[in-house]
C-alpha cells in the first residue's frame, strides 16, 4: 500500500474529510456531554471492583502483550478509573507488566490516580511488577501472582495471543470475577468462555471514553462511527453505480477503472 507521502489529491481529500469530524466532535464534546451507549461489560467493571473490595481480596489488571499504541492508551483510560476506585476503597491493585516502556507509563498512570483521590500514601510501586518480556514466561508469572494473592477481580484488557486462555483460567480457578477485553479477534472466544463479561474489539475504546469522560476520547469515538458510516455509504454507492453500469453501460459513462487508478 502506498504511504501518505505518495498519496494522490483524492487521498488527501478523503483524509481531510475524515479529520474534520474528529475536530468537530471533540469541540462538541468539550461544550456539552455526548451520549455513549452503556455496554454490560463496562457496567461490570464497577461490579468487579465492588465484589473484590467486599471480599477483602486484591484486584489485578493486565494489558497483556500491549506495546505503546492506541490500544494501550485505551487500556490506560480504564486502568486510571480502576486505580482511582481501588485507591478510594484502599484495595490492593496489582498490575503485572511484560514491557519495560509500558511499565513506566503504567506506573505513572496508577500513581496519578492515587494522587488524584488523595491516597498517594497507599501507592506501592511493588504492586506493578515486571514479570518478563517472553510471552509464556509472563503468563507463568501472572498465574503465580494472581493465585498467591488470591485475586478477587481480574481485568484482562489489551492485546493477547496464545496465552489468553492461560491467563483467564488462572483467575477462574480461584473464583475471581473477571472482565476481558481484547482487540485480537482470535482470542475473543477464549475470554467469552472464561470471563464473566467480555468487551469485543472496539468496545475497549468505548470503555475508556465512557469511564474517563474525556472530551477528546468521546469526540474521537463519535468521529470513528461517523467515518464508518461515510465509508459504508461510499462503498454502497460505488457498488450500486458499478452494477447499473454493468447492466446498462450507456446509462452511466463514468470510468470507474480510471477513477480507481487515481487512488
Amino acid at each position: 500500500m502506498q504511504g501518505i507521502e505518495h498519496a494522490t489529491w483524492i487521498i488527501y481529500l478523503l483524509t481531510f474529510l475524515l479529520l474534520v469530524p474528529v475536530f468537530y466532535f471533540i469541540r462538541k464534546a468539550e461544550k456539552s456531554k455526548l451520549f455513549v451507549r452503556k455496554i454490560p461489560g463496562i457496567e461490570a467493571i464497577e461490579e468487579t471492583i465492588t465484589k473484590s473490595v467486599e471480599a477483602g481480596r486484591p484486584i489485578s489488571f493486565t494489558s497483556g502483550l500491549c506495546g505503546i499504541g492506541p490500544t494501550l492508551y485505551a487500556c490506560l483510560g480504564v486502568l486510571f478509573y480502576i486505580a482511582k476506585r481501588a485507591a478510594t476503597f484502599k484495595a490492593k491493585l496489582l498490575v503485572p507488566q511484560n514491557d519495560p516502556e509500558v511499565l513506566a507509563i503504567t506506573e505513572d498512570t496508577v500513581h496519578r490516580a492515587y494522587r488524584l483521590v488523595k491516597r498517594e500514601s497507599f501507592f506501592d510501586q511493588k504492586n506493578i511488577p515486571f514479570l518478563s518480556t517472553e510471552q509464556f514466561a509472563f503468563a507463568a508469572g501472572y498465574i503465580g501472582l494472581v493465585q498467591r494473592e488470591n485475586v478477587g477481580g481480574a481485568f484482562l484488557f489489551g492485546e493477547f495471543a496464545a496465552e489468553s486462555l492461560i491467563l483467564a483460567e488462572a483467575g477462574q480457578q480461584i473464583g475471581a470475577h473477571q472482565v476481558g477485553a481484547t482487540v485480537s479477534p482470535e482470542q475473543v472466544a477464549f475470554f467469552i468462555v472464561t470471563c464473566d463479561y467480555t468487551l469485543i474489539g472496539e468496545e475497549i475504546f468505548a470503555a475508556s471514553a465512557y469511564l474517563s469522560n474525556d472530551p477528546i476520547q468521546i469526540g474521537s469515538l463519535y468521529a470513528q462511527d461517523f467515518a464508518k458510516y461515510l465509508l459504508v455509504a461510499m462503498i454502497l454507492t460505488g457498488v450500486i453505480l458499478a452494477t447499473i453500469q454493468s447492466i446498462n453501460p450507456d446509462l452511466i459513462t463514468f470510468d470507474f477503472k480510471s477513477f480507481w487508478n487515481l487512488l
